[in-house]
């Protein structure tokens, strides 16, 4: 069974970023996550995460819609 919670690391793994591009993923508020701890831990919730996946492939599909690969002349 997979955990239900991830560490920052754990997550920055899954995306292929480093652990400080997840930090401020999570700092910004555009990777919902949470603080536990005395030490104030972060820890991203694996369901949170993959609506955050899904979420940037439908962002990825209209950008990719709204900006069209155009075939130029080079002239």
């Amino acid at each position: 069974m997979e955990p239900r919670f991830l560490l920052l690391s754990d997550v920055a793994a899954e995306l292929n970023v480093s652990d400080s591009q997840v930090y401020h993923m999570v700092r910004s508020g555009e990777l919902p996550a949470i603080k536990i701890g005395g030490r104030g831990q972060w820890r991203v919730e694996r369901a949170r995460l993959e609506d955050y996946i899904a979420r940037k492939y439908h962002e990825t599909a209209e950008w990719v819609q709204s900006n069209p690969l155009i075939d130029r002349d080079p002239e």
